[in-house]
């Protein structure tokens, strides 16, 4: 271990930088197209555009930093899964792969508390999210899956590639082609991690939502904004004290919710302008559309 570290301090630092600058560039892509306040995600409306985009962006930044002088000491593993690999093929030594995996776990939380530390709230908004990778719709099962594949096709890629000479010097272009698509395709299954060291750094945050206190926060300032809320023209409340709308209490009134109401109910986060009811009087008369906000 002592020999290791004497002789190759310098690869270890070079791998938890390389991640780390590529952890900066992952928030400040998320920040410029995901952003509310950003002009470029005002034009990039569509989000299978923006993810294009940030896969080209982190593309071109996974080429440039295995093609750069410190990527080409060091080889660039930039993730746990190809050290691992190369320790299986016994292309790296046992310590030498302790540490490569140590440095990318440090690099990846020191990036993105870099990024936090120059992007400030930005990097903490509900859209970007520190860039975290979180399951899609679709659930955990089917992101694990999906992360299984796009890890294979890339190690698979990584051996074929570095196997043949025609193809060797190519490999990181390759590799740089593959983050490009995977985002740009796969990112709504799983959120394309494919590098365990890249989604603890989003997660271990002070601020990130997974912590409890950042919860109570949240669930205290909702509050907060609902009393605040002005009161509902019919004169009564509008939320009941789980924030569901509650009946009118007016005899000729009667509150039709449709499933968009229901699924509003089940999902707050959601855009208020979705939620809708009829008013329809029983008396003969037009029938009345208010939304409630």
């Amino acid at each position: 271990m002592n020999d290791a570290l004497r002789s190759h301090w310098p690869e270890y630092l070079i791998e938890a930088a390389l991640l780390g600058v590529f952890m900066v560039a992952a928030c400040a892509a998320v920040v410029i197209f995901q952003h509310p306040a950003s002009p470029v995600a005002r034009v990039f409306r569509f989000p299978h555009r923006r993810r294009i985009l940030i896969g080209i962006l982190m593309g071109l930044t996974a080429i440039a930093l295995i093609y750069s002088p410190w990527g080409q000491r060091s080889g660039a593993h930039l993730n746990p899964g190809i050290t691992l690999m190369f320790l299986v093929l016994g292309k790296v030594q046992p310590w030498d792969a302790a540490f490569y995996v140590l440095a990318q776990f440090v690099g990846g939380f020191l990036g993105v508390r870099l990024a936090a530390a120059v992007l400030g709230m930005h990097v903490a908004h509900e859209t970007v999210n520190y860039a975290a990778t979180l399951p899609g719709r679709r659930g955990v099962r089917i992101a694990w899956l999906a992360e299984f594949i796009i890890a294979f096709g890339m190690m698979s890629m990584v051996l074929l590639s570095i196997n043949h000479a025609a193809t060797a010097p190519y490999t990181g272009v390759f590799a740089g082609l593959l983050v490009a698509a995977y985002i740009a395709i796969e990112a709504p299954v799983s959120g394309m991690s494919m590098n365990p060291a890249r989604t603890l750094g989003s997660r271990v945050t002070p601020a990130h939502p997974s912590n409890g206190r950042h919860r109570r926060h949240r669930r205290a300032g909702s509050h907060q904004r609902s009393d605040r809320e002005p009161p509902h023209p019919s004169g009564h409340r509008r939320h009941g004290r789980r924030g569901t709308p509650l009946r009118p209490r007016s005899r000729g009134l009667c509150l039709l919710r449709d499933r968009r109401v229901h699924q509003a109910r089940r999902h707050p986060h959601r855009r208020r302008s979705s939620l809708r009811c009829r008013l329809i009087r029983r008396s003969a008369g037009p029938a009345i559309r208010r939304p409630l906000r």
